[in-house]
């Protein structure tokens, strides 16, 4: 099993990031462990990474961040949460349309359908 690293992703994380998204907001630091999670392991990403993305992403509307509440019972520092915002929806779409697309036509060209 060959490790897929930031390198590979560049291009692709800010629809991996929406993804994580869709269904409830979610932290930097959880976000990172649910990307590497629904890749089995094989994706390695570093803060480096995520943090500009997630900012990128802010800052063009897609997500939006609030810092959590400091009543939580939660030790630590508080915590910055994204979340999905519409526009951030129809971006997701589009993405997911796009990389359909993009599959089926690669790997028609290298055989490697599914």
């Amino acid at each position: 099993m060959s490790i897929i690293n930031g390198n590979k992703v560049r291009g692709h994380l800010d629809t991996m990031i929406l993804s994580m998204l869709e269904d409830r907001p979610a932290h930097g630091f959880e976000l990172l462990r649910q990307l590497e999670a629904a890749g089995d392991g094989r994706l390695k990403m570093k803060e480096g990474s995520l943090y500009p993305a997630l900012y990128r992403l802010e800052e063009a509307g897609y997500v939006k961040a609030e810092w959590e509440d400091g009543t939580s019972g939660r030790r630590g520092a508080r915590r910055r949460y994204y979340k999905l915002t519409k526009k951030g929806h129809r971006l997701l779409a589009a993405n997911r349309k796009e990389w359909t697309e993009f599959v089926e036509v690669v790997g028609a060209i290298v055989g490697a359908t599914a």
